[in-house]
């Protein structure tokens, strides 16, 4: 792969690939004669296209077995394949430090608790931290000397415990989300709860208020019989208590 096909790679938006122009619709229908004129036992990418297709015209010099389709069971059986430069994992894990060649200081296994191992990894940080620092300001070594100032190891060293650390939070980031949808759902059943908490207040306060109207008019009903509703009652205008009662519930 030349310079130029590698960076086209590893554009954001590539280009579609080259070969793409290679699946016109007669290089396809030779493609579909090969395999009908090759039988199922013979492997068909080590026959000779040119002497079983003689009869036809225009065949590429290219072996036509391009033109097939990716081998699933080859990617299953590999648990790999690449796309545009890039190798992806057939089922998405996240890697171990081990697998990514750093050095891994504690347990691969998720099921042993590794608190031990990081408090160690915290402590060897501050310790070595202190000794960087001493030898940062022990004197410089002579002007030709061959030894590695001493804190090159130390930095080395604080490089492979800062991997370690941030390895294993990265390894805690499903547990980490997984807690933070829990606690985001609760906080919406928690609203759910109040809202509707909310809600029966109201009805219960509105209920108690139609309540008195319905208490007060019925209270009104009598004394206005004898009076005021008397004197309507004989002009031919009549109000009886049901529209004395849906009167108030129009109020509320």
């Amino acid at each position: 792969m030349d310079e130029a096909e590698e960076s086209e790679l590893r554009n954001p938006f590539p280009s579609p690939p080259s070969h793409y122009v290679k699946y016109t619709s007669h290089n396809l229908k030779l493609l579909e004669t090969l395999k009908d004129r090759v039988k199922d036992t013979t492997d068909i990418a080590s026959v000779d296209q040119h002497e079983i297709l003689s009869d036809l015209a225009d065949i590429p010099p290219w072996p036509l077995t391009q033109l097939d389709k990716p081998r699933v069971d080859w990617i299953l059986e590999e648990d790999h394949y690449s796309v545009f430069g890039d190798t992806w994992f057939v089922k998405e894990t996240i890697p171990s430090l081990a697998e990514l060649g750093g050095h891994q200081l504690y347990p691969p296994d998720p099921s042993v608790d590794r608190r031990p191992a990081l408090l160690s990894i915290v402590r060897s940080l501050l310790v070595t931290y202190s000794n960087l620092i001493g030898a940062i300001v022990a004197p410089p070594p002579p002007p030709f000397s061959q030894v590695p100032p001493e804190w090159h190891r130390y930095v080395e060293w604080i490089t492979v415990l800062a991997q370690n650390l941030m390895a294993a939070a990265n390894d805690l980031r499903p547990v980490q989300a997984r807690g933070n949808l829990e606690r985001m759902m609760q906080r919406q059943l928690d609203l759910r709860r109040e809202e509707t908490r909310a809600i029966h207040l109201k009805c219960d306060e509105l209920e108690s208020r139609l309540q008195g109207l319905r208490t007060t008019a019925l209270e009104m009903v009598p004394k206005q019989n004898t009076g005021t509703l008397h004197e309507t009652s004989t002009s031919g205008a009549t109000i009886t208590t049901d529209e004395v009662l849906r009167w108030a519930e129009e109020v509320i």
